[in-house]
């Protein structure tokens, strides 16, 4: 009976377990990749006006929920930030934060803070333009252990400053917020600390350079922390955290502009930043770009339906020419092992 007993317990303890298991695996708002739908209702001059880094104002989000296909409505905090975005276009980059009892056993349950992307304004092109940026997310993660999880959002959106009441469909994603990806990877985000480049972890550091010369990105810095967060794992090891790809080669929209800390004219224009490293390391991170090349094209591949026929054939060319210059040792001494940062 003893016996009896103590199976049955212990077959109790993994259903447990496993249901506990996939009952967190079902509230993930990362594990799936079909987009979200959203409400959001709120003045657009006001939330600029109202809010800022440090101040919040009460609205309310409702999400479409995937289980039930129900609108369930969610009480939330919201505020503008960024810099660029914020002042030049009509739709600001958003923070999005969900009170703890509100997300328990939603989606949201482990992500209450989030920033979400939304497009700069409404002219043509401008949801293929944040399906590229997400794309370019999505290129980070086979490419570097270490990137900031994202999810597709279709935004509907009733800005109350619009006297005819109508609702906008806009293309976004939520991105993770710092210190989720800090936890992790049981880590610590290290905010307002300058760090050398040549300081970050060899392996990591050669990762995210040759990650942002293959979306064309100049506009980071990892002594200013801008662009880029730098993740402590441990008291000897720090590695770079990329994000804001907007104003990238690979996306390149109307209001994109050259960051002040190149030397170049647009951009579209390649410049490889990172700090030189023992070459062995370097030519050793060229070869897995190489070999993950089909795996980053099936990727790209799968989000062709999401973008214009005419934005999608740049998108591929420009990536193209990044595997150009690593297939080729002259080009690649050139713009890479030349060219690093001493």
């Amino acid at each position: 009976m003893k016996v009896l007993l103590r199976g049955f317990l212990f077959c109790f303890s993994i259903f447990f377990l496993a249901s506990k298991g996939f009952a967190q695996e079902s509230f993930d708002l990362f594990a799936d990749q079909e987009p979200v739908e959203i409400r959001m209702k709120f003045s657009v001059k006001d939330i600029k006006k109202d809010s800022n880094d440090s101040t919040y104002v009460e609205s309310f989000l409702q999400y479409k929920n995937e289980n039930t296909g129900e609108w369930d409505s969610l009480d939330i905090d919201l505020r503008v930030r960024g810099n660029f975005r914020l002042s030049n276009c009509f739709y600001p980059p958003l923070r999005v934060k969900i009170k703890k009892k509100q997300a328990k056993e939603t989606i949201f349950d482990g992500n209450r803070n989030l920033k979400l992307v939304i497009p700069c304004n409404r002219q043509n092109g401008a949801d293929d333009d944040i399906i590229k940026e997400y794309v370019c997310y999505k290129l980070a993660e086979p490419v570097t252990e270490y990137s900031f999880q994202t999810r597709l959002v279709k935004v509907y959106l009733e800005n109350e400053d619009d006297k005819k009441g109508e609702t906008t469909e806009l293309m976004g994603f939520f991105i993770e917020d710092d210190d989720e990806v800090a936890d992790r990877f049981e880590g610590e985000i290290l905010d307002g600390k300058k760090i050398l480049g040549t300081l970050l972890e060899d392996s990591a550091a050669v990762r995210h350079d040759f990650f942002q010369l293959m979306i064309g990105n100049t506009d980071w810095s990892t002594m200013f922390q801008h662009n880029m967060k730098i993740l402590k794992l441990d008291s000897k090891t720090v590695v770079p955290l990329a994000y804001d790809f907007d104003m990238t080669g690979l996306v390149n929209p109307p209001y994109s502009q050259v960051s002040n800390l190149v030397d170049i004219e647009h951009v579209t224009e390649r410049l490889y930043r990172g700090y030189c490293r023992e070459e062995s390391l370097m030519q050793a991170i060229r070869q897995e770009f190489l070999v993950m090349k089909p795996e980053l094209w099936e990727l790209v591949g799968s989000y062709e339906s999401m973008i214009s026929k005419g934005d999608f054939k740049v998108f591929t060319s420009y990536l193209e020419e990044f595997f150009m210059i690593l297939e080729n040792d002259r080009i690649f001494e050139n713009q890479i092992l030349m060219a690093c940062r001493k």
